[in-house]
């Protein structure tokens, strides 16, 4: 039987985080202003204009909450083209962004979604991963985690820079990235790991960013924030 006092702080600090990392986000984000009026563009132009790379994790520009995701086609497992969009259009969706499974810290990450998956689901959601590995690389971190959720690879990190949250990696980087990413990640980039909630719509209803790679939103507290945003979605 679930602890009912257990149960209610672990919403609150669910919805505690979430009230935190949107000030916080808001707060970069006027700090940025200039900046990122200069990088946001309409979807028109992306293909003309090329993407601003932040240097560094702390200067990224994400999307915000009530912004929607743009229009996606990725790589699943087996190599096959997958339409993000149309998947998200099924059901609300727990969209994960993480390095890669040679990150430890990632694996630890993929790890945790698996413990939480069967509670997301059993809330109507689904759980997407995306990841800057190419197919062979999700493929081996699905069977070493033993993972049933969809993994998807961003090799190019082209949903990446739109969603916000692509910047150049550090040099300790450049040599593992072209293999796992075979060549595709040129410009040597580096998703910061996020985490988004979404409506059928695409619309981003909660979503947690942290620059530094070492922490990640916990299951219990992706569990309780996925459940308190639920009746909205």
């Amino acid at each position: 039987m679930k602890n009912p006092i257990k149960t209610k702080l672990a919403a609150f600090v669910a919805l505690l985080l979430f009230t935190t990392c949107i000030a916080s986000i808001a707060n970069a984000q006027e700090r940025s202003s200039m900046r990122r009026a200069d990088s946001r563009i309409d979807k028109m132009d992306m293909k003309q204009i090329p993407y601003r790379i932040p240097q560094n994790p702390e200067d990224i520009s994400p999307l915000l909450c009530g912004e929607k995701i743009p229009m996606a086609v990725l790589v699943d497992v087996s190599g096959k083209r997958f339409d993000l969009n149309r998947a998200i259009s099924q059901k609300p969706t727990i969209l994960v962004f993480y390095r890669g499974g040679w990150c430890p810290y990632c694996t630890r990450q993929l790890s945790g979604l698996q413990e939480a998956f069967p509670g997301l689901e059993e809330m109507g959601y689904q759980l997407i991963a995306i990841s800057t590995d190419e197919s062979e690389g999700l493929m081996k971190a699905a069977a070493k985690e033993k993972l049933s959720y969809t993994l998807l690879s961003d090799a190019d990190l082209s949903l990446s820079k739109q969603m916000g949250i692509a910047y150049k990696a550090p040099k300790d980087y450049w040599e593992i990235l072209p293999k796992t990413t075979r060549g595709k990640d040129t410009d040597l980039l580096l998703p910061v790991p996020s985490v988004f909630i979404l409506d059928q719509k695409g619309t981003i209803h909660f979503e947690f960013i942290n620059p530094d790679f070492k922490q990640r939103l916990s299951s219990n507290l992706l569990l309780a924030a996925a459940s308190s945003i639920k009746e909205d979605l």
